[in-house]
């Protein structure tokens, strides 16, 4: 199940970072009083009322004349509108209702998208000032208005119950249920559009050697005999310091959002170059996500071969994404479609890992028959007794163990007992979480 998105938008300088700072809870969006401060839209997690979301601040949005920064900040909160399931546009008590806002506002409504409108600098919240309601003239017809403080967290509550209200129903708008959603992830030029209509068996992308063809992510519905699926071929991920382009900035967090929706993740890398720092970078956004992965070699028919050649590059591989090292490692062309079927079952099996599920008696089985050939680490004498453990999650599978003390635990016999899992049950293709709970249910 994918997670609602909330996209922050307005012109510049009324608060929009310091409320996207004060919903997830850190400071990691710039707070400057210069406008246009922001220019990188943000993406993030937050959770309310149990339910997470994923939230975008973008830079202010202002006509954009002949400036640059101000036509890819309008592009950036376009991207985002278009991504976002709520929106919520802020304005400033302050200064009242500007130019600006009235020309957000007509954006928005040609959007059709829910918007709650954050009237920001309202420093007295309980009674909604006077001044308020003239923001009812901005011509949304039901949106809510809230009166709030970003950054005194005041009307935080109320803001987020009333974007709460327009989250879709869980599963509720995903027209590919039952189908397999494969993100294609990497740095720009790896091949992913070439793949795409390879895997398609149309010319859906542009392919181009010109790096970063692809601004957007495109989704695209394949029936095959392997099963049905959703493709997505997204932007190029790249190093912040490279992205030097407004629009592709934008790209980066379409990206983004394309891992966060989907069921398994393609690695791309290109051979003809090799293994990338930046190529990491991109496993570990897959990683850290908790999502199915696959890695990819493309181009691997422009590699003069000896023998050994893919031996060696495989171990290569291994080394440099040792944290990911459940991942297949497939070869393939796109442009000629060399072993694009083994990166289809390949799919088919990670996908089917990540949903696998054990029943708590064979989980346990294996577990005392681990315990007994490693015994549990010990600290001042005292050993780590695990009283059992069970699956509390899928995508990724999620093992619970219930433990007499956490703080006896080590990552070391957390790996160990990962490592028994897949041996026991396979679980290829995607992550594995171990926690640690006490008695008291406390976790680590």
């Amino acid at each position: 199940m994918s997670k609602p998105t909330v996209a922050i938008v307005g012109r510049p300088n009324v608060g929009k970072s310091s409320l996207f700072n004060t919903l997830y809870g850190e400071r990691i969006s710039i707070v400057h009083d210069t406008p246009g401060v922001t220019r990188d839209r943000i993406y993030a997690t937050a959770t309310w009322r149990e339910r997470e979301f994923v939230i975008i601040d973008t830079g202010g949005i202002e006509p954009a004349g002949d400036d640059v920064i101000l036509q890819g900040m309008r592009a950036q909160a376009e991207v985002a509108i278009a991504t976002a399931d709520v929106i919520v546009f802020m304005v400033d008590l302050k200064s009242g209702m500007t130019a600006a806002d009235k020309d957000i506002a007509a954006m928005l409504r040609k959007s059709g998208k829910p918007v709650v409108i954050a009237v920001n600098k309202s420093d007295k919240v309980g009674e909604p000032p006077a001044e308020m309601y003239e923001f009812y003239n901005l011509g949304l017809g039901d949106s809510d208005i809230v009166p709030i403080s970003a950054a005194h967290r005041l009307g935080i509550g109320d803001l987020l119950d009333k974007i709460f209200e327009h989250f879709p129903a869980p599963g509720e708008g995903d027209e590919d249920e039952g189908r397999i959603r494969v993100a294609l992830i990497g740095r720009p030029n790896a091949g992913k559009s070439s793949l795409t209509n390879k895997m398609s068996g149309s010319d859906r992308s542009i392919v181009s050697d010109i790096a970063g063809t692809t601004r957007d992510a495109i989704d695209v519905m394949i029936d095959n005999k392997f099963g049905s699926f959703v493709l997505v071929d997204t932007a190029g991920m790249r190093k912040k310091s490279r992205i030097e382009d407004s629009v592709e900035k934008y790209s980066m967090v379409r990206a983004l959002s394309a891992v966060d929706k989907a069921d398994v993740c393609v690695i791309m890398i290109d051979a003809s170059v090799g293994i990338t720092e930046q190529d990491t970078r991109v496993a570990g956004v897959a990683h850290d996500s908790g999502k199915a992965s696959i890695i990819v070699i493309n181009k691997w028919d422009l590699i003069d071969k000896e023998t050994g050649t893919l031996e060696a590059m495989t171990k290569m591989v291994k080394e440099r994404f040792s944290f990911m090292d459940y991942a297949p490692v497939i070869f393939i062309s796109a442009k000629t479609g060399q072993r694009v079927d083994k990166l289809w079952e390949a799919i088919v099996k990670a996908n089917e890992s990540s949903e696998k599920r054990l029943s708590t008696g064979v989980f346990n089985d294996m577990l005392t028959e681990a315990v007994a050939m490693v015994p549990t680490p010990q600290d001042k004498g005292k050993h780590l007794k695990i009283y059992y453990g069970t699956q509390v999650a899928v995508k990724p599978p999620t093992f619970a163990l219930f433990v007499n003390d956490t703080e006896l635990s080590h990552f070391s016999y957390e790996r160990y007992i990962e490592n028994q899992i897949r041996r026991n049950f396979g679980f290829e293709g995607t992550p594995i979480k171990i926690l640690m709970r006490n008695k008291k249910g406390e976790q680590t």
